[in-house]
């Protein structure tokens, strides 16, 4: 059965649009590329370092690594301690670690475009790749990321992409397009869900509009703005966490929805996910290295261990998300019809969302004033 799973990227719901302006102010001018963007001088690491004198602490998710993670880390590699903090959304991460000063953490998982932002700040270590060996296991596509291209000062952990979720059994005709849930037809008028996530609410329209995700253009935004209120009327709810609960109760037939929420796996096996014709996005979750931190080398261990095929198949395994991990999914048994068969040559066919500066504030304004009462 669907499981409802932790808070990927649902920003605070009273404080969304004050962590986005912190966000924004965090990463400068729109980049396509991290190698666009000032590069933290990187340190001297010792790759023989006796890691024994060196501590870890790292912030992630709620349930996106194994509950025995700290226990395995430290049995191998015999740091002196290691803590797992958590954090719910990218929002409260960047919250912690823009604060100023030595935020404690050494290691953070954050979604692609807010490493973008952190590396723009001069917050991030670049990656010493020659203590990370196992980025070998990485697909080649996994350096294209257009956020990072190189994996300079970041190493992807998942990845995936956004589409419609539908039941088979409830729609009469399969969704092909974002205006399958822009402008539903009359059997599903009040049984669609569209996210609230700012940047995520904003994609079916661009798409439809044949506009970038990344567009900072006011014209453009305008235009998906009106197209996300005239589909409003016509939707159950927006709702970034519990659409799979709703297609599973039926009280909902089509919902926009992350590969991975999508609950494929429901054993009535009449749930199914579509990428729509006019194209959709790249997510990508993503560890970095804060240039603050004391324990460089550690962190990097941390990495490598994580990209062990042995471990990184876990998430696939049990969050159903896509691991870039060549290595850890020729591991993965892999049902005919499951999202975790998406090729990585067709997720790098969707736009990964960038950091956009300033203009991400024009992203939280559409979000508040489209979802409003």
């Amino acid at each position: 059965m669907f499981r409802t799973r932790f808070t990927r990227r649902l920003p605070a719901a009273v404080a969304a649009a004050g962590l986005a302006l912190a966000v924004a102010a965090c990463g400068g001018e729109s980049t396509d590329s991290a190698e666009t963007a000032p590069q933290a001088t990187a340190a001297q690491l010792n790759p023989n370092a006796d890691l024994s004198k060196q501590s870890l602490n790292v912030t992630v998710w709620d349930g996106y690594t194994p509950k025995e993670l700290t226990e395995k880390f430290k049995e191998k590699f015999k740091v002196s301690d290691m803590n797992i903090v958590l954090h719910a959304t990218n929002e409260e991460a960047m919250t912690k670690l823009t604060a100023g000063g030595d935020s404690g953490i050494d290691v953070a998982f954050v979604s692609g475009q807010y490493a973008q932002a952190l590396n723009e700040q001069g917050l991030l270590e670049p990656i010493h790749p020659e203590l990370i060996p196992n980025l070998s296991n990485l697909y080649p596509e996994a350096t294209q990321l257009s956020y990072d291209k190189g994996n300079k000062i970041s190493v992807p952990y998942t990845w995936g992409t956004t589409g419609i979720c539908y039941r088979t059994d409830l729609v009469k005709a399969p969704p092909t397009s974002w205006n399958d849930i822009l402008k539903p037809p009359a059997w599903a008028d009040k049984k669609v869900t569209m996210m609230t996530t700012e940047r995520w609410l904003a994609l079916p329209a661009l798409k439809v509009l044949g506009y970038s995700v990344n567009t900072d253009k006011d014209e453009e935004i305008a235009k998906a703005k009106q197209l996300l209120l005239e589909a409003k009327p016509h939707l159950l709810k927006y709702d970034d966490t519990t659409f799979g609960d709703l297609l599973v109760s039926g009280d909902a037939v089509m919902v926009e929805a992350w590969d991975g929420w999508c609950p494929t796996t429901d054993e009535k096996q009449n749930i199914k996910f579509a990428v729509p014709k006019e194209g959709s996005d790249l997510w990508v979750d993503t560890m970095v290295i804060m240039k603050s931190s004391k324990n460089k080398e550690a962190a990097h261990a941390f990495i490598n261990y994580i990209l062990d095929p042995e471990v990184h198949r876990w998430a696939a395994e049990n969050i159903n998300y896509k691991v870039p991990n060549k290595a850890a999914m020729d591991q993965v048994k892999v049902a005919p019809g499951s999202l975790l068969g998406i090729k990585p040559a067709e997720l790098l066919d969707g736009e990964s969302i960038i950091d956009l500066g300033q203009a991400s504030t024009k992203f939280t304004r559409l979000s508040s004033e489209v979802t409003a009462d």
